[in-house]
Order: C-alpha cells, then structure tokens, then sequence
C-alpha cells in the first residue's frame, strides 16, 4: 500500500477524466459509470467533482468524488473512489469531507448517499462522519443484484476547512 500523507484535493477538470475513469472501472468493475455519464456529471453546476493527485500537479489521480449539491437544497453523494493501492489512509474520508463541506458552503440542510450493502469498509466511513441508514433499494446495483442502503446525514454547523481552500470558494468545477 502506499502510504497517502497529504493529499492534494482539487477542483476536477476535463483532463482528468481519463485517470477518473480508469479509477472508476477499477473500483466498480460490474457497474461502473460510463463515461458520457461521468463528462456530464463533470460538467454538471450543480455538481462539486474533486480529485486527489498523488504528488500536486502530476495529474496521477489515487481518489474522486462528487456531490449534487444545488444551493439550499438536499444534497447527493453520487460517487467517491479510492485506489486500490491508496486504500487505508484515510483518502476517502479527506476526498468525503471535501464534499461535506460543499454541501454545507451551499447550505445543504443534509446529504443522501448510497452504498452497496456488501461494500462495510464505506459503511463504516460514512457513518464514522454521522451518517445514518435510512432506507434500502432492492437489487440497485446491477448486474450484480446488490441491495443500496440509502443514508443521511444532517447538516450542522460550518464547513470544516480541511480542504475547502484547495478546492476555492464554490468547489465546482468549470469545464
């Protein structure tokens, strides 16, 4: 494993979504996004789409995410990734707490997420940072007919700040 010390979160950009979608299918062989869907998401205002590089600059991408995150209105985790070999040092939850802080600059009153109900390892993310289960939907991930618990977390107080200065002020990203 490598060892992720101080990840470099930023805004993403049309140039990355090749790394983001060798990720993607790394991460999520059997449902991954295609990739018209992952431009449009990148393209979405709405949408806040951060990447964490390896070393700044070098456009070596080891994590994503993204949030739906419209101004004073729920908002929706749609995807966050690790690489595999960046895995365990706590990457997701710096790339998770980038969204976080979106929703919150945006005055989300709370984020809904789903994971897969075998996927513990984000279970145990998610609900480390207040998430709660709150429903489930059958068979949502295909093909492999893999129930999605739906979870929510309720939002209080201000943005941490941990990365909000690295994504800038509005954490979307113009492409």
């Amino acid at each position: 494993m490598t060892a992720v010390t101080r990840p470099v979160v930023r805004p993403a950009v049309a140039a990355d979504l090749p790394a983001v979608m060798t990720l993607e299918r790394a991460s999520f062989p059997s449902d991954a996004w295609s990739e018209s869907s992952m431009r449009a998401t990148l393209r979405d205002r709405d949408t806040v789409f951060v990447v964490a590089e390896r070393s700044q600059g070098d456009g070596d991408l080891n994590g994503y995410g993204a949030v739906l995150v419209p101004r004073r209105a729920d908002a929706d985790v749609l995807t966050l990734a690790v690489a595999a070999d960046a895995r365990g040092a706590g990457l997701g939850r710096t790339l998770l707490t980038a969204l976080l802080d979106a929703a919150r600059e945006r005055r989300s009153p709370r984020v809904f997420l789903e994971v897969r109900d075998d996927n513990e390892v984000a279970q145990r993310l998610y609900t480390s940072v207040g998430f709660e289960p709150v429903g489930r939907r059958p068979r949502y991930y295909q093909p492999d007919d893999v129930d999605a618990i739906t979870m929510r977390l309720e939002l209080t107080g201000e943005a941490t700040g941990s990365t909000s200065g690295a994504i800038g002020p509005t954490g979307g990203a113009t492409i």
